[in-house]
């Protein structure tokens, strides 16, 4: 059994890594940082008896996910998990110099994680089995300023795995969509002080409470997850705030 996690070299993506290696599975990580990737390679071979291969690529590229699947086939992998997780965020009013930052995060999180899981799961799909998990966010449901690009791109990510699991069920090959809150992973940048007390308090969980839950509902064939209370009442919170009040929010914050 192999799994691919894209992303896999730090936060969710190697939390994934170590709950699938402690099933038995050999990983194919894939990450655009090289130091990190060799680290979690060598930490992941010292601690589970299972072969784990690298890739280093940035995949916040339009052809992105055809090089990583042609790779793999050269390689003669075809995983029976992709873990779709690699992600990246930013927090801010957008202006025309931020095109080539909006365009790497299309590219990232709507065009790779289409064609991984379309070209994976026709593999899957012929082979009569397998698992995609796309990590969206509770974000899906919070259209706000600040994080327009981020927010849009999650929504895409929630719709297409729904509606890909519908697709693919029949083939014997599941799909599932977990819509996380607040996790700590240094993708906020959030300073470790901050960090630990939305942890303390419950506002922000850790990887691996947020990934066991995740492969549990992916194992048991679930389509959607949203693993957090705040995923219920925040959306809803902010859905009640007059435009006005939302207006002056971001001004003062921006």
């Amino acid at each position: 059994m192999v799994a691919l996690i894209t992303g896999g070299s730090s936060g969710m993506g190697l939390e994934y890594a170590r709950e699938l290696a402690a099933r038995g599975y050999d990983l194919i990580l894939v990450s655009n940082r090289e130091a990190e990737l060799a680290a979690a390679r060598a930490e992941l071979s010292a601690s589970y008896p299972v072969h784990v291969r690298t890739r280093f690529q940035d995949l916040a590229q339009a052809r992105a996910a055809d090089e990583l699947y042609a790779w793999c086939l050269g390689e003669g992998i075809l995983p029976d998990v992709l873990v779709n997780n690699a992600g990246m965020f930013f927090f801010k009013e957008l202006h025309p110099e931020d095109l080539d930052r909006v365009q790497a995060m299309l590219d990232l999180h709507i065009t790779t994680v289409t064609r991984l899981s379309l070209l994976f799961g026709l593999a899957m799909k012929e082979r009569g089995s397998g698992h995609i998990l796309i990590v969206s966010s509770m974000a899906a449901c919070l259209p706000v300023p600040g994080i327009t690009t981020y927010s849009a791109t999650k929504a895409y990510l929630r719709s297409f795995g729904r509606s890909l699991s519908y697709e693919l069920k029949p083939y014997g090959v599941g799909v599932t969509t977990v819509c996380p809150a607040a996790i700590a992973t240094p993708l906020y940048r959030l300073s470790e002080k901050w960090m630990r007390l939305g942890v303390r308090t419950g506002l922000i969980h850790t990887p691996r409470w947020l990934v066991r839950r995740a492969l549990r509902a992916m194992f048991r064939g679930r389509r959607v997850l949203s693993p957090s209370l705040m995923n219920v009442w925040l959306p809803a919170l902010i859905g009640l705030l007059p435009a006005p009040l939302v207006q002056s929010i971001w001004k003062r914050l921006k």
